[in-house]
């Protein structure tokens, strides 16, 4: 070697800087795992299972290693560069391939020694130096290197012999205390991963300052591996100590224990390319001249394939396969390689257990998004391929199945009640999932199978017999389950069948649909279950057909019980009785709450929109609404009156004349019904303003009842005398404020204070045969000139004396009293004189003064 560089210095100055860039570069801190290295392919030459001690005591590092002894060819392979003496020579397991490795102990070390069986050998920097300086032509080059010289090159006889129950020792005396440091951390590393990436190696010891711990177990990791010759085109391009080495290694290991898995690549020892999988990879990369990248190009897309396809056979072994599935952000180059190429075998690979124990393939599966297992058990059955959810299901192509499109695959399917409700029980009922449970098939007890739990009826305790005529959907019992109900399904009572919409559109069809008697039937039994209280304010119940007296069909609003007060008040021939075996079957309250007629019946609304849409079935309605919007005024807004509740008396139209006194009794005797009566129709503007007109029934009664054969508003009480011979007395003995509500007059002051009441005053007075007295009319021309001339009509003829009817156009209203005196066509109109001149203008006419 000395004769090589003295004839070629520039030999030196190459070997001197490799040797430096290996020590202080890619091998810096290599120098555990290379001797690791070192001693399991000297355990797979030998054949015999691995032992490696790493001691650190006193500043000195030692590593003993059982197997094949230090040779000739070992020795000129630990004092070359790249010339490594472990040739493809048929050994199995052995990893060695670039002769560089021993130079990292130049990282740590200036007197690296190795002892063996076979004999012993070392080097050393100072003796290297001060030889190189015994060489004249290699002076200069000394000079300019600072005395750093390739010590490697340059081995020496040495003396000892390998630790006891050994076959070599390397022995390396630390350099200084960062030398020191930078062992205890790496012998601190030493861990699974090594022996997993050695397995020639059965068990490696660590000692550090007398403290010693052992690995030997690999049953804490899955591993697969797999080996094979390398096609010599894939060496293409790569130096020829590789080319002459070509086997492939490729190992997976997964812990089992919880342990952490490695983020680089192993090839076979560390490397600095990120591999950021659930598994360590162990491969035989291509790498760089540093050893701490992979080399692109065929073989290392190869070996990318390779470990694609071990990574699929582990993941199948393995518990829960998707674990090991990779998610989509890689860590670098090659991490991105092994996640496509890993997920496209996993996608091809039966890893996927199926509820029947079978293993499937990704693209064979589904599964169903959020799904617990118990869901799973009963989906199984309906749903080819399941599989338990889990989001890495995403990235191996499996169809996931959001819980409405699983709903939506239900829509056809024919299952035994029974089964519908084993999955009802297991279905997630929370507010998150509601929504996508909408359309849930659901059998009814008719036999249907329809879709979505809302509106639907869930049996619960006894219920009537032959409902099945009113169309309700009624949850089939066995299949019936409380979770239907948070879906949107209610309890089935009578109660609740009654207010389904089902039962309405029975009986609005039962005539055309031809089963009116067993509709009616029904309908009664069920109201007889709720209780007729139930029931109140159901108008539409009124429309029921019963049989009649006649075995004809008739609403039931059109029927009255007999010895009721509606009964016997009413017109003959108006209503009709219910048939006898009717009354006989059923209560006459349950009969008087789907509307047959006993007594007054109220209808109760809110909200009503006072225009030509409104519409409760009342006599005369249309007419009591325009007469609201006249009283309310024309809308600026064009917004109609609205009325927050109306509340009316139905069915006074079918009262005969003699009858009132009765009926009207009875309606000021009810609180609720005399409510009614004098409560006002208060109405809300379009503006916000409120203006309280008559109730309907105040505003029927009115025109409609009769006291003593004349309407109400012909009547007044007795205690308004100031009316008195105007009206006539009425001794219906009925209070007055029902009497004011229906229109009886009870004060002057209510009559003008009423629409229209002013013009009433005046056309009684101009009734000559209605008497009154000279101080009643002084009195009533009074009041009469206190008003708005607005208020008042122009009256056609005027009551100027007490017995004295004339034409308004011939009439005048004295305003003064000398008047008298003068001759006048027809006598003057004698009012106050304070009040001659506004009484002249309320009622247009002219005064004696012109």
């Amino acid at each position: 070697m000395l004769a090589a560089w003295a004839a070629s210095p520039a030999r030196f100055r190459e070997d001197a800087n490799a040797e430096e860039d290996l020590a202080l570069g890619g091998y810096r801190d290599r120098v555990v795992v290379e001797l690791a290295q070192n001693a399991a392919d000297a355990a797979a030459r030998e054949g015999v299972p691995g032992r490696l001690l790493l001691r650190l005591a006193d500043g000195v590092l030692t590593a003993s290693n059982t197997g094949a002894p230090l040779d000739a060819a070992g020795v000129e392979s630990l004092s070359t560069l790249r010339a490594s003496a472990k040739r493809d020579d048929g050994t199995p397991g052995t990893v060695g391939r670039f002769g560089v490795g021993f130079a990292a102990v130049l990282a740590v070390t200036d007197e690296p020694c190795v002892l063996s069986a076979t004999g012993a050998v070392r080097w050393s920097l100072a003796e290297a130096r001060a030889t190189v300086a015994g060489v004249p032509a290699l002076q200069g080059e000394l000079g300019r290197r600072s005395g750093q010289v390739p010590a490697l090159r340059l081995p020496w006889p040495a003396a000892g012999q390998p630790e006891a129950g050994y076959d070599t020792t390397v022995v390396l005396p630390l350099r200084d205390d960062a030398a020191r440091d930078l062992v205890r951390a790496l012998l601190a590393e030493v861990d699974d991963a090594l022996l997993l990436a050695l397995p020639a190696l059965a068990e490696v010891a660590v000692e550090v300052d007398g403290r010693r711990r052992s690995l030997a177990d690999r049953s804490a990791w899955r591993v697969v591996r797999r080996s094979g010759r390398l096609d010599p085109a894939l060496l293409a391009g790569r130096p020829t100590e590789e080319r002459d080495r070509p086997q492939w290694q490729v190992t997976w290991a997964v812990p089992t224990g919880g342990q952490a898995v490695p983020a680089t690549l192993h090839a076979p020892t560390p490397t600095d390319e990120p591999v950021d999988l659930p598994a360590l990879l162990i491969a035989s990369f291509p790498l760089d001249p540093t050893r701490r990248h992979v080399a692109p190009g065929p073989l290392a897309d190869f070996l990318v394939r390779t470990a694609a396809e071990a990574y699929a056979e582990l993941a199948a072994e393995a518990d829960d396969p998707l674990v090991l599935v990779p998610g989509p952000v890689a860590a670098g180059a090659l991490d991105a390689a092994l996640r496509t190429a890993v997920v496209a075998a996993l996608a091809e690979t039966p890893l996927l257990v199926a509820e029947d124990g079978s293993r499937l393939r990704p693209r064979d599966a589904v599964s169903v998004v959020g799904a617990d297992q118990a869901l799973l058990h009963v989906l199984a059955e309906v749903l080819p391929g399941l599989v338990a959810d889990h989001r890495a299901l995403d990235r191996l192509g499996v169809r996931r199945l959001p819980l409405a499109d699983v709903v939506d695959q239900l829509a056809d399917l024919r299952r035994d009640p029974s089964w519908w409700r084993g999955l009802y029980a297991v279905l997630p009922t929370g507010p998150d999932s509601r929504d996508a449970l909408g359309a849930l098939p659901v059998p009814l007890a008719d036999g249907r199978l329809v879709r979505g739990p809302r509106g639907l009826l869930l049996p619960g305790g006894a219920m009537p017999a032959g409902l099945e005529v009113l169309g309700v959907r009624v949850v089939h019992p066995d299949a019936a389950h409380p979770a239907l109900l948070r879906l949107g399904a209610v309890e089935a009572t009578a109660a609740t069948l009654l207010a389904d919409p089902a039962v309405r559109a029975a009986v609005h069809a039962a005539e055309d649909a031809g089963d009116a008697p067993a509709v009616a039937d029904a309908v009664l039994a069920l109201v007889a279950a709720a209780g007729p209280d139930s029931v109140a304010g159901a108008d539409w119940l009124g429309d029921l057909l019963l049989p009649d007296d006649e075995g004809e069909l008739a609403p039931a609003r059109d029927l009255a019980l007999p010895g009721s007060l509606i009964a016997e008040v009413a017109e003959q021939g108006v209503l009709g009785t219910p048939s006898p075996d009717l009354l006989l079957r059923w209560d006459a309250a349950v009969l008087a709450a789907v509307g047959v007629l006993a007594r007054p019946v109220l209808v109760r609304d809110a909200d009503v929109v006072l225009d030509d849409g409104c519409d409760h079935r009342l006599a005369d309605e249309d007419l009591w609404v325009r007469a609201l919007a006249a009283r309310a005024g024309s809308e600026p807004s064009g917004v109609p009156p609205v009325l927050p509740e109306l509340v009316a008396v139905r069915d006074l139209d079918v009262v005969r004349d003699d009858e009132w006194p009765r009926v009207l009794a009875a309606l000021a005797g009810d609180p609720d019904l005399r409510a009614a009566v004098v409560g006002p129709a208060r109405m809300v503007l379009g503006d916000g303003r409120s203006l309280d007109a008559p109730s309907y029934t105040a505003w029927w009664l009115a025109r409609h009842a009769r006291l003593d054969g004349r309407p109400p508003t012909a009547c007044a009480a007795a205690s308004a005398t100031e009316l008195a011979g105007l009206y006539d007395v009425t001794e219906a003995g009925l209070d007055p404020a029902f009497l004011a509500a229906i229109g009886v007059r009870t004060s002057l002051t209510a009559l003008l204070a009423d629409p229209g009441g002013p013009d009433e005053l005046l056309d009684r007075l101009a009734d000559q045969t209605r008497p009154v007295t000279d101080a009643q009319l002084r009195r009533l021309y009074r009041v009469l000139a206190s008003l708005d001339p607005r208020a008042v009509s122009p009256p056609e003829r005027v009551r100027v004396r007490p017995d004295r009817v004339v034409a308004a156009a011939d009439a005048v209203v004295l305003d003064a009293p000398h008047h008298l005196q003068l001759t006048w066509p027809t006598p003057p109109l004698l009012a106050p004189l304070s009040s001659a001149a506004a009484l002249a203008e309320v009622l247009d006419l002219q005064t004696t003064g012109g």
